[in-house]
């Protein structure tokens, strides 16, 4: 049986909106993500050049494949996305959270803000999740400042731990954690307690 895509909610914020992804969004989304700055800093997967049948296949339901995934919409056009998916079984209290915004939108705290309400749905909605965390490529100081402006905390340096385009190179990862639950480098239970 295949698990019904998840309900995206809108968040609004004081700078973006955030909403499920359309079909009309393609021509908007198309022109924002077809940029060699843009695609420098996103993973395998996200294509270059990225075409309207890219965009179309994307806003057409293809999000509904990555977990959550909301457009950010500014002045009423969408400018980037934003996303989480959860881990499943034993992992399930981590998700992964990406984002990306058009180079014309960059540096006005809009990211940021989109990464707060996310951040703050997500502790809401997902009781699972303890652990949000984001995988960044360590030259990309924008999206670190973003993490950081959302209140995620550096929490791994990883060399030489991902190819992008042929080449190798380092990550970080910037991590938020759900508020209320103490963080402790040893268990907060005897381990010795836990039963099948």
């Amino acid at each position: 049986m295949t698990e019904a895509p998840p309900h995206i909610p809108t968040l609004q914020g004081q700078r973006c909106l955030l909403r499920e992804l359309r079909l009309g969004d393609a021509p908007s989304l198309a022109a924002h993500a077809d940029d060699m700055a843009v695609w420098r800093n996103l993973f395998d997967g996200f294509p270059h050049p990225y075409t309207l049948a890219d965009a179309q296949a994307w806003c057409g339901g293809g999000w509904r494949d990555g977990g959550h995934v909301w457009g950010i919409e500014v002045d009423g056009q969408i400018i980037g996305c934003i996303g989480f998916e959860a881990q499943a079984g034993w992992l399930r209290c981590n998700a992964e959270i990406g984002y990306w915004i058009g180079q014309a939108f960059w540096r006005r705290g809009i990211c940021s803000e989109a990464l707060r309400l996310v951040t703050a749905w997500a502790w809401a909605n997902q009781p699972d999740l303890n652990r949000l965390s984001a995988g960044i490529f360590a030259w990309n100081q924008g999206s670190q400042a973003v993490a950081r402006s959302a209140g995620y905390l550096l929490e791994a340096k990883l060399p030489q731990s991902a190819f992008k385009a042929g080449h190798l190179i380092d990550r970080v990862v910037w991590a938020a954690y759900r508020p209320g639950v103490a963080a402790a480098s040893s268990p907060s239970f005897d381990p010795l307690t836990i039963q099948p």
